[in-house]
């Protein structure tokens, strides 16, 4: 299974806390604090940019299955990739690496891109299910009670298999996929398919980035004492050596 690749994303620009404000640092606080404890997580939720190589043009239908054609060149691509020499390990050796690799990583990023070019991420971990992805997605879309499904590209593929965990799927270290409501044929998707799809509190997150720094830098400001001005530095006198004034010998005559 293909996915996109976990590069930074060309994104436009978030509200970052840079210059603390302790009364900011408290409303974001306690607004992180109600998503989490809604959703179980910590999410963000930020949108990309128009002018992403993976959306030139805002449309409300779905690209056609043609526009993910998996090409030969996607093909020896893939294979080149994967292309590795086992000849020389056993069977036990490879599974004790793996295990190995797959015991390193401790966290699978993955984020859910809406047709509205709006962007969920959430972190998981590598042995959850996907399944805790959908279950995720129901309590923020905005109407959950319409079938969706989700989709990784290219070449484009429904994930169904709710089953399988992060690592096997290959969404680790993070991965981008794709969500779509499933309606049935003959059904007016217009309205779906224009937005929103995240719930409105959700989207109250967008483009705030709170992170670890930053949480320091203001609970730092809120404890430490009122800063007092400081006491002048004590003026050093610079004392010179009294000189004496020359005595004039009493045997010396002039």
């Amino acid at each position: 299974m293909v996915v996109d690749a976990p590069a930074p994303l060309p994104l436009k620009s978030r509200r970052r806390l840079t210059n603390v404000d302790p009364m900011e640092f408290e409303a974001a606080k306690a607004k992180f604090a109600a998503m989490k404890e809604k959703v179980g997580r910590e999410i963000r939720v930020f949108q990309t940019s128009a002018l992403s190589p993976f959306s030139n043009e805002m449309s409300n239908s779905e690209e056609t299955d043609d526009f993910y054609e998996f090409t030969a060149e996607d093909y020896f691509q893939i294979l080149a990739t994967k292309k590795e020499d086992k000849s020389l390990k056993t069977r036990k050796i490879r599974d004790s690496e793996a295990a190995a690799r797959r015991s390193k990583i401790t966290k699978a990023i993955i984020r859910v891109r809406f047709p509205d070019l709006h962007t969920l991420e959430v972190t998981f971990h590598p042995s959850e299910t996907i399944q805790s992805l959908i279950d995720l997605i129901t309590k923020v879309i905005a109407q959950p009670e319409l079938p969706f499904f989700i989709y990784t590209t290219p070449p484009k593929k429904q994930i169904k298999d709710m089953a399988q965990d992060f690592y096997s799927a290959g969404f680790v270290p993070g991965a981008i996929v794709y969500f779509s409501y499933d309606l049935p044929a003959g059904v007016d998707s217009t309205v779906s398919n224009l937005g929103p799809f995240l719930q409105e509190e959700i989207m109250s997150l967008k483009d705030l980035e709170f992170n670890t720094e930053q949480r320091q830098q203001a609970e730092a400001a809120q404890s430490s004492p009122e800063s007092k001005p400081a006491a002048p530095a004590p003026v050093v006198q610079d004392h010179k050596p009294l000189q004496k004034k020359p005595v004039k010998p009493k045997w010396l005559k002039m």
